[in-house]
């Protein structure tokens, strides 16, 4: 009878630890997967803005010469 309670025991403990790991790596795994999805918004938002700051920019090449609006046409400021 000892025998068997034993041997239920070391396999329950087992259990317990496989169970251990298997929680540790999911714990990994979604801290992972939230720093990856917050660098994407961070990401997201500055898209975001650079695109209403094109926006906003858009009226004013229209108002100014008629010709419609080239990005490629652009300087960048630093030259």
């Amino acid at each position: 009878m000892d025998d068997i309670i034993n041997a239920t025991l070391i396999a329950l403990q087992q259990r317990i630890e496989e169970l251990e790991i298997q929680s540790a790596l999911q714990e990994e795994t979604i801290q992972s997967l939230s720093d990856t999805i917050a660098r994407l918004q961070q990401t997201l938002d500055l898209q975001q803005a650079q695109l209403r700051l094109l926006y906003q920019r858009l009226p004013d090449r229209a108002d100014s010469g008629g010709e419609p609006f080239n990005p490629a046409s652009e300087i960048p400021p630093h030259y």
